[in-house]
């Protein structure tokens, strides 16, 4: 469903117009949080040339990492839907969870009691000041939508996201769905 007031555990939809932005064209973002002070959010369908274990050898795993956002991107974050295994986890919403202890999850991966469909890592974040993010849904910037997938969203392919949601809202957005990411190809 369509909304024009974002929430915390909605999804903003990057606009088909928003071409030539290197983090968000294209983009699918969960908002983490949502408040008068402002937004923080996490790019779901831009995955990372790395895997966990590449950042921290220690892992043996090969979990995928995402670019969250251009906020911070020296650090990794992570969403979750595992908040009984995670200890001091924020839940975002519709049992989907930010954070918690990183040293517990450390673990959980050495012990394969968390598999890669129950969390995703993000190198950064990104980040709207107070007013900001309804300044970008005044101009077209992005369309915000309920998170219909819940916890699940972990899931989705990262690939066809943005094209399915792109079909799912029909009329001129039907066209978008097959274009080239840089028109310029076309």
């Amino acid at each position: 469903m369509v909304t024009t007031q974002p929430k915390k555990g909605d999804l903003l939809i990057a606009e088909p117009a928003i071409i030539g932005d290197v983090s968000f064209n294209r983009s699918i973002v969960l908002l983490a949080d949502h408040s008068l002070d402002g937004s923080i959010g996490f790019i779901l369908n831009k995955p990372l040339e790395y895997t966990i274990n590449e950042l921290i050898p220690e892992l043996e795993a090969t979990f995928k990492v995402y670019n969250g956002g251009p906020v911070e991107q020296d650090n990794l974050y992570f969403i979750h839907k595992v908040p009984q295994l995670i200890p001091n986890s924020i839940e975002i919403s519709l049992g989907i969870y930010w954070g918690g202890d990183f040293t517990k999850v450390a673990e959980l991966i050495k012990n394969n009691t968390i598999k890669e469909n129950d969390i995703r890592f993000f190198l950064g974040y990104s980040g709207w000041e107070s007013d900001q993010l309804n300044h970008e849904l005044k101009s077209n910037s992005w369309v915000v939508t309920d998170n219909i997938y819940k916890k699940n969203i972990i899931e989705k392919d990262y690939q066809t996201f943005w094209k399915e949601k792109m079909l799912e809202f029909g009329g001129e957005y039907s066209i978008w769905s097959n274009a080239p990411e840089n028109p310029n190809y076309n």
